[in-house]
């Protein structure tokens, strides 16, 4: 199997570590959005990203994720012809034990006493089959939502699927 960029962060083992109140200097998740578009738009059809193995996904990942789709679904569709929305939250902080790694760097590190690991980011936790982002449209909108999510799908550390949902009948 070959490496994967951020393997130390895409798989988890042990139980989150949530609790931010107990955690002294996590910072903030990059993503701050998670309505874009127009909150009110009643369209036909739902398209899907759903991941297909469980892991970890960085707030990063998740905010490179939606400015791509969000850049891609203006330029396709308009500024308020879709409702799009990222269903996860980066919950989990992830901490690092850093070590310095150079000439002499023995005297100066404690190796692996006290290796707790200080915060670094945050990551939200997935499933297989759980959607992490949905895009609503009207019918015409389909395939460039669906464009839009195969890109947007690129960022994220895990092979994902695109599902189409008919939400409602139009009335003709």
């Amino acid at each position: 199997m070959p490496l994967r960029p951020g393997r130390c962060y895409s798989r988890f083992d042990t139980p989150p570590y949530t609790r931010k109140e107990y955690i002294p200097g996590v910072p903030q998740p990059k993503i701050t959005k998670f309505v874009m578009g127009d909150p009110k738009f009643q369209g036909d059809y739902k398209v899907s990203l759903i991941v297909t193995e469980a892991g970890q996904i960085r707030h990063n990942a998740l905010e490179s994720l939606r400015t791509n789709v969000l850049k891609q679904l203006t330029i396709s569709l308009g500024e308020n012809k879709f409702l799009f929305v990222v269903k996860v939250y980066p919950h989990h902080v992830l901490r690092e034990n850093k070590l310095m790694a150079f000439a002499g760097a023995d005297r100066l590190q404690d190796g692996m006493r006290l290796s707790f690991g200080k915060p670094i980011g945050t990551a939200a936790r997935v499933y297989p089959g759980q959607e992490i982002a949905y895009v609503i449209v009207k019918k015409d909108g389909v395939d460039k939502a669906k464009r839009a999510l195969e890109i947007g799908s690129k960022k994220i550390p895990f092979p994902c699927r695109i599902e189409i949902e008919q939400l409602q009948e139009s009335a003709s």
